[in-house]
């Protein structure tokens, strides 16, 4: 009965890919449209040769032989014949491969008003917003305040990550961790747990590159390998105003963007008193700085 299911399944698997092949013209995924087609759709070869694998592989699979698909091959496969989210899902079940991490593969969308506007009633609480690849996308002025502001920065270095890995002016003003080196392991363990499967996506694997050749020390952290669930805990900063400050951290998802966090940085005591201190001299509040 096994035997019966799993030749069934890669029949499923081979029909499924003949009918998406058959749905598409050589102009919709760059190639000449060719003369002479007896039946409708792309040919076997042309779909082969896009996805990077030989002809006669691919054959087989749509004929359902027992050969193994790897995820990659999958990939290559959806992005070729244009699946849908639900059809790239589909084809993985099919292949007995762990669905794909689809969120990732998402635009990334627009953070919505409110959350801006929650990080603004934060008052004297330095609070952050970052997507998928840590890319800054919202911050409160107490945070402008206390790290320098985000605004100022070129939309290619607005980035946690850069700006901890690399060391522009502009990054050297903004990042003053005290223990600079261990909170930009802790954020890139994070990533590399959050994104692992969905390295081969373009904008994630683009953006690896990018740092991987902009420094060598996440060039070193990233080949360790090493993986963690959450950053947080105490982190120190020596601020060329405040002086010495003393933060605990914590993260948050935004449920709406589940790609989307909210870093809140809680001060101490002291710190605390130090950020109420600075407003009232100035005659600000934290929403005004």
């Amino acid at each position: 009965m096994q035997q019966c299911s799993e030749k069934q399944r890669r029949k499923e698997l081979g029909e499924f890919l003949r009918t998406r092949r058959a749905r598409l013209s050589p102009e919709q995924i760059g190639l000449p449209p060719g003369l002479h087609r007896r039946t409708p759709g792309l040919k076997r070869e042309e779909v082969a040769i896009m996805a990077g694998i030989s002809t006669t592989w691919y054959t087989a699979l749509e004929q359902g032989r027992d050969i193994h698909v790897s995820s990659s091959i999958l990939s290559s496969l959806a992005n070729v014949l244009q699946l849908t989210e639900d059809e790239r899902a589909h084809l993985f079940t099919l292949a007995h491969q762990p669905a794909p991490d689809l969120q990732s593969m998402r635009p990334e969308e627009p953070v919505q008003h409110i959350y801006h506007h929650i990080l603004d009633e934060l008052n004297a609480v330095p609070a952050l917003l970052t997507g998928r690849t840590y890319d800054i996308l919202g911050w409160n002025n107490a945070a402008r305040m206390v790290f320098g502001d985000f605004g100022k920065l070129p939309k290619s270095e607005r980035n946690l990550l850069w700006l901890l890995f690399t060391k522009t002016p502009l990054s050297e003003q903004i990042t003053l961790f005290v223990e600079r080196e261990h909170y930009a392991q802790e954020i890139l363990e994070v990533f590399r747990g959050r994104v692992n499967r969905s390295l081969d996506t373009p904008e994630i694997s683009t953006f690896i590159k990018r740092l991987q050749h902009a420094s060598p020390v996440f060039r070193k952290l990233w080949a360790q390998h090493n993986v963690r669930a959450t950053c947080t805990g105490k982190k120190h900063l020596r601020h060329p105003i405040l002086g010495d400050l003393t933060f605990e951290t914590a993260t948050f998802q935004v449920l709406e963007h589940s790609t989307v966090r909210c870093h809140v940085f809680s001060g101490d005591e002291e710190t605390t008193r130090k950020l109420h201190q600075f407003f009232k001299r100035h005659n600000l509040t934290a929403n005004n700085v």
